[in-house]
């Protein structure tokens, strides 16, 4: 009988029909929390990059549960977002309807996967039963502020009562505020409104005027991390700066506890660098520097020392005092400077490196030295970091040199570092020199004593600076969880009673922006009539706390009860991309600190173990948009031309090559990427325009299918396609010229990691169709360790595929048929098994899967060659095995004649007697030289191995009958003869 796989189907109906995967609190067994970063569903489907940390995390619980532990290892849905909006408008469909049908089509491919997951805890975050908990969490945090004294979240009632009590007194860092300070008094005699607006700099959840990501073409505010080159990820739109009224959460407050936490849990290094790096901690202090016109401009260093040194300031193009800095003659340099940054996000001006800035006009006086310096706006210094301005110290930093040499600025030094000759530009190393009362100084102590000063002066103080900035808690699409506010009247906000939640997303027909930066909400008429809030959460909300919702996720009186809560405590190992350090993973530690805070739940971190999976990647297809407002109109038509608006010119790059340049003032125009520059250089530069990804299968090597890319989507019909030789218009080519091959529309061909964005995946149904289930688990773990990307190449899963079979013939003779016996196993048998047994123990334990493949194909290798089909050791193994492949082996394990799933088996422990070596081969060297070999017994003595060395024939040839001068033996190891 051959391995066939398709029993598979009837082994799922199996589990599900007896809960073999059921879960309960049970306090009898240790608890086991194994969590996979939940999907986003969507319509596509899974593809082969996602289950490869669930095929992870689905064997380490299978095996944890199998060593005796109550194991949770859920599965559900990250089920809003833009994704589903964005299909909603070009489609027309409502993302309530096309995110139920990807929820069940992902559900069908997981389950096929074989995964263990108890279903009935499924969460979807698109559900009113679950977003009421997240409006709930909603309104803990606006009604909750950061008592910095007691170090925690607090209800906000406790600051209104110092406020009765003592007004500002004694209020650690309330000058931080943007109020002024009052008495108990004073407050007492504000009205409602002053004490709402003063409330509002302290609670936790808060609204206020901030300069956000604006994507007009999405109608959305858009987070750092959706944005690339200064567009969209999604769509490749342009992004600009805009400030607009935004709830915020003062994720802030927690910067020090987020950083602290990072001690106590167990995550890569890398992962801890990058949060560590995002919320940026400096000591340094604040500077305040006196412009000509009087006015103050505030810095923040971590090099006061160097003060002296300081030659220009240089403040964020979103500085509050820019527009009065900038004079007049300075003011068309001035816009046409910040234009351009408002193209671009914090990241890529922080990566950029290209030096470029603009004078303001203006001068501000040197605190120490009385002289005039210079200040300058330049993309570099930002406005949500310290005080959005600078103290430039060209000798020792940088970016500062780079931009002084590039405009001519002035560079003095201030650190003698001769003594020190590996030092680098910024390096806290050396004396002191041309800073008056520094002079002489060790740079540390310089830095002590020149905050010392600025202190004394009452022109500085010292202070702590975080990089990180609040994280902006509004979206303006349809298609998320709803705030629980309404405003009256006046504008007043009214948080909703608990008694009102969820207040559910209402129906609309139309999901497209308002265009007036108000979410598609403001359309609907009896929404905007009870004056609810119009923006929506962001994705992060809802995934921010879900995993505690999978303890309990049925309640209906609370997120979840406090005895499961207490039980489940928080994740053991959580599974996830490495691309969410900054963004989810930051927010739900947060999330959690504060439930902790208000004594909701018992641990301060959510996730002990973090294992970051490596990307499987796949290779891409991208076409190049232009913008066509790069394009200058040219006066030269095609003649006879079918659209009289599409003209055509050649045109020289700096290279003297030549590029057909084309525009038309109605359509989209795209480029073979064989005319793209990486040159800024050139005309048809990378900068001028954005690379889209299309499906793989419109393109044959590089060559695109036009055709074909019409049949994908409607929107690619109504473009032009320029390619070396000619255009593309609505199909028909048109030729400009007779280069070779000027007829092929190329697409740039990259290995990126396996999206549906990026459309470039493979689908795991096939594989599964054609290999089954179990050796689409074994070989995503066989392709390397989980940590480390790789790609996607199906040319090995033969080998895979091969050993399942081999396995399967110890059981079956393909002609005999069953082959089992309850035979007595032999040493070898036993040491073969209790080799594998140990060996998958350990890898599992450190999650080195790819190596337990290799051991499951060795062992069966073994086995074969001692044609053993024996019970006692079959079994065994069978249980190892089961957490990778569990279909073959539930069906194998019932063939044995057991009733209970193989899943709810005991894993068996390896007998360490039977990996001890009976016997052991010693090299034998003579005077220095390897001759041959001897197997003795593991236990002989070093006169019983002599004995044994001195009657062999090789030895006897080498001595010539000689008597030995020495006899080394090392036990285990080797024996040296010296004659």
């Amino acid at each position: 009988m051959e391995y066939n796989f398709d029993f598979e189907e009837k082994w799922r109906a199996y589990w599900q029909e007896k809960g073999v995967y059921k879960v309960k609190e049970d306090t009898n067994r240790p608890k086991f929390y194994i969590l996979d970063m939940f999907p986003y569903p969507s319509g596509a489907g899974l593809h082969v990059g996602h289950p490869l940390g669930y095929v992870a995390s689905d064997i380490m619980a299978r095996y944890k549960k199998m060593k005796g532990f109550n194991v949770l290892h859920p599965m559900g849905y990250d089920a809003f977002g833009l994704p589903a909006e964005q299909y909603a408008v070009e489609t027309g469909t409502h993302p309530a309807i096309t995110t139920a049908k990807a929820m069940e089509r992902y559900r069908e491919q997981l389950d096929k996967i074989g995964f263990n997951y108890d279903w009935d805890r499924m969460v979807n975050t698109s559900s009113p039963d679950y977003y009421k908990w997240t409006q709930w969490m909603f309104i803990q945090l606006f009604e909750s502020w950061y008592n910095r004294k007691s170090n925690k979240a607090e209800s906000i009632n406790t600051l209104v009562a110092h406020f009765e009590k003592n007004g500002t007194a004694d209020l650690l860092n309330y000058s931080e505020t943007n109020h002024a300070a009052f008495s108990a008094a004073e407050w007492t005699g504000f009205d409602k409104k002053a004490k709402s607006e003063i409330l509002m700099y302290y609670r936790l959840a808060y609204q206020s005027f901030t300069e956000v990501n604006w994507c007009e073409a999405l109608g959305s505010v858009l987070a750092n991390d959706e944005i690339s080159n200064g567009k969209s990820e999604r769509g490749g739109h342009p992004v600009t700066k805009k400030k607009m009224k935004q709830w915020s959460l003062r994720i802030t407050e927690y910067s020090d506890r987020l950083l602290e936490g990072l001690d106590t849990i167990d995550w890569p290094s890398s992962m801890k660098d990058v949060q560590r790096n995002w919320i940026g901690r400096s000591e340094g202090a604040s500077i305040t520097f006196k412009t000509e016109s009087n006015s103050e401009l505030t810095v923040f260093t971590t090099r006061a020392d160097t003060i002296f040194g300081a030659t220009f300031l240089v403040i964020a193009p979103e500085h509050e005092l820019l527009d009065s800095l900038t004079t007049a003659d300075q003011k068309s340099a001035i816009e046409s400077y910040i234009t351009y940054v408002k193209q671009r996000s914090d990241i890529e001006r922080q990566q950029e490196k290209k030096v470029s800035g603009a004078f303001t006009g203006s001068y501000a006086i040197h605190p120490f030295t009385g002289k005039k310096i210079p200040i300058w706006v330049a993309e570099y210094v930002l406005g949500g970091y310290g005080t959005g301005a600078i103290m430039a110290v060209p000798a020792d930093d940088e970016r500062d040199k780079k931009f002084a040499e590039k405009f001519g600025l002035d560079i003095v030094e201030v650190i003698d570092k001769s003594m020190h000759p590996n030092a680098t530009i910024e390096d806290k190393l050396g004396v002191m020199i041309n800073s008056d009362f520094l002079n002489g100084l060790e740079v540390k102590d310089a830095i002590k004593k020149a905050i010392d000063v600025l202190e004394e002066k009452q022109i500085g103080k010292r202070k702590i600076n975080y990089k990180q900035r609040d994280a902006g808690f509004s979206r303006q699409r349809y298609w998320g969880e709803p705030f629980p506010v309404r405003y009256t009247e006046e504008g007043e906000i009214e948080i909703l009673p608990e008694s009102e939640l969820p207040l559910e997303l209402p129906h609309v027909d139309s999901f497209k922006p308002t265009g007036d930066g108000r979410s598609p909400l403001a359309n609907n008429a009896e929404w905007e009539a009870q004056r609810y809030e119009t923006d929506t959460m962001p994705g992060f909300a809802g995934s921010s706390w879900y995993f505690l919702r999978y303890m309990d996720p049925t309640n209906k009186e609370a997120f979840a009860s406090k005895e499961s809560l207490d039980y489940w405590e928080n994740v053991d190992i959580y599974f996830g991309g490495s691309e969410h350090g900054v963004g989810h993973l930051l927010y739900a530690r947060f999330w959690h600190k504060f439930l902790f805070d208000l004594g909701y739940v018992k641990t301060d971190e959510p996730f002990k173990k973090l294992v970051n999976q490596g990307m499987i990647t796949g290779q891409s297809a991208k076409i190049f948009r232009y913008d066509n407002s790069n394009l200058q109109k040219y006066e030269k038509y095609l003649q006879g031309s079918p659209n009289p608006n599409f003209s055509y010119q050649f045109v020289q790059n700096q290279d003297r090559s030549f590029a057909l340049i084309g525009q038309d003032v109605d359509r989209t125009t795209y480029y073979s990427s064989n005319l793209i520059s990486y040159n800024e250089n050139h005309i048809l530069a990378e900068s001028n325009g954005a690379w889209i990804n299309i499906p793989t299968n419109c393109v044959d090597d590089k060559s695109v299918n036009i055709k074909e890319l019409f049949e994908w989507r409607s929107e690619f019909r109504n473009s032009v396609y320029v390619c070396s030789g000619g255009y593309y218009l609505d199909g028909d080519f048109y030729e400009t010229n007779d280069f070779t091959d000027g007829k092929r529309f190329n697409s740039k061909r990259e290995v990126e990691k396996m999206s549906k964005s990026k459309y470039n995946v493979v689908n795991p149904d096939d594989v599964i169709a054609k290999y089954g289930a179990d050796c689409f688990r074994m070989f995503e773990m066989f392709l390397g360790p989980i940590e480390q990307s790789k790609p996607w190449d199906d040319k090995g899963i033969s080998g895979v595929a091969s050993f399942l079979r081999k396995f399967w013939r110890l059981f079956y003779d393909e002609k005999t048929g069953w082959k089992v016996t309850d035979d007595a196993a032999n040493d070898k048998e036993l040491k073969v098994l209790h080799k594998t047994i140990k060996k998958i123990s350990e890898d599992i334990e450190k999650m080195s899967f790819n190596t337990s493949v290799s051991q499951f194909m060795i062992a069966t290798g073994e086995l074969q060659d001692l044609k053993c089909s024996k019970r006692a050791i079959l079994e065994p193994i069978l249980l190892c095995l089961a957490p990778f492949a569990p279909y073959i082996t539930e069906q194998l394990w019932h063939e044995l004649g057991n009733t209970e799933s193989v899943h709810l088996a005991t894993f068996p422990t390896f007998d360490e007697s039977y990996l001890k070596e009976s016997e052991i081969e010693y090299p034998i060297s003579i005077n220095g030289k390897t001759r041959g070999s001897i197997l003795l017994s593991a236990e002989a003595t070093q006169e019983e191995a002599q004995a044994e060395v001195a009657k062999l024939e090789t030895v006897l040839k080498w001595t010539e009958g000689k008597p030995f001068k020495k006899f080394i033996f090392v036990k285990g190891r080797i024996i040296n003869i010296v004659i």
